[in-house]
C-alpha cells in the first residue's frame, strides 16, 4: 500500500491536485507485493515562467524508484512521470526474472539485494571544501549488472555497492561515451 507525502513549492496542494496525484500513482501498486508498504514522496514546484516540475521518489526495501518531469501542465507532468515509473518497474522486473530464472528465484534475490537509504543530513563546514549534503546507506551484496540497473533507476552517474562474490566495495559509473566503468577496491 502506498502512503503519500505530497509537498508543494510556490503552489498550494489543493484537494484536486492531491486526488489526481494519488489516483495516478496508486496505479503502480499493482506491481508491488501484497502487504508491502511504501511512501511516495511527491514534490510539486512552480517556476516563474509558470512551468511546473514534478518529482516522485518511492524508496522501497529492494530498490528506489525515482523520476522527475517538467511540463507546462502539472496534471500532464504527473501522467508522464507515472509512465516513466512504470517503465522502470517493468525493466527492473524483466532483468531480475531473466537473470535469476535458473537460480533459487526472485524472492531469494530480493531478500539478499536491498538498498535502504536514510534521509539526507545537511551539514555545514567552514573549510574551503564544504560538504553540503550527506547520505548514508547500507551496502548490500550485488553484482555489477544489478548495480548498473540501480544506478540507472536512480538517475545517478555512479553507484557504490558491495560485490556479491568478492565482498569488496566497488563503484560503477557512467562514462562520457555512454558506456559503464567499474572501480574495484582492494
Amino acid at each position: 500500500m502506498l502512503n503519500f507525502n505530497i509537498r508543494g513549492e510556490n503552489i498550494e496542494v489543493t484537494p484536486a491536485i492531491r486526488d489526481h496525484v494519488e489516483n495516478k500513482v496508486s496505479k503502480l501498486e499493482r506491481y508491488f507485493n501484497d502487504g508491502s508498504n511504501a511512501t511516495a514522496n511527491v514534490n510539486l514546484k512552480v517556476y516563474n515562467d509558470r512551468q511546473t516540475k514534478v518529482e516522485i521518489t518511492i524508496p522501497m526495501k529492494n530498490l528506489t524508484l525515482r523520476a522527475e518531469e517538467r511540463h507546462d501542465d502539472m496534471y500532464a507532468a504527473v501522467d508522464l512521470i507515472v509512465d516513466k515509473l512504470e517503465r522502470q518497474i517493468r525493466k527492473y522486473k524483466t532483468r531480475v526474472n531473466r537473470k535469476f530464472r535458473e537460480r533459487e528465484g526472485v524472492a531469494a534475490f530480493l531478500e539478499s539485494v536491498s538498498k535502504n537509504t536514510e534521509p539526507a543530513q545537511e551539514q555545514e563546514n567552514d573549510e574551503e571544501f564544504s560538504v553540503v549534503r550527506t547520505k548514508r546507506f547500507d551496502l548490500k551484496p550485488m553484482d555489477e549488472e544489478e548495480a548498473i540497473l540501480q544506478m540507472n533507476m536512480l538517475g545517478h552517474n555512479f553507484f557504490v555497492y558491495t560485490d556479491a562474490d568478492s565482498e569488496e566495495t566497488n563503484i560503477v559509473y557512467k562514462r562520457r561515451d555512454g558506456k559503464y566503468g567499474l572501480i574495484e577496491t582492494s
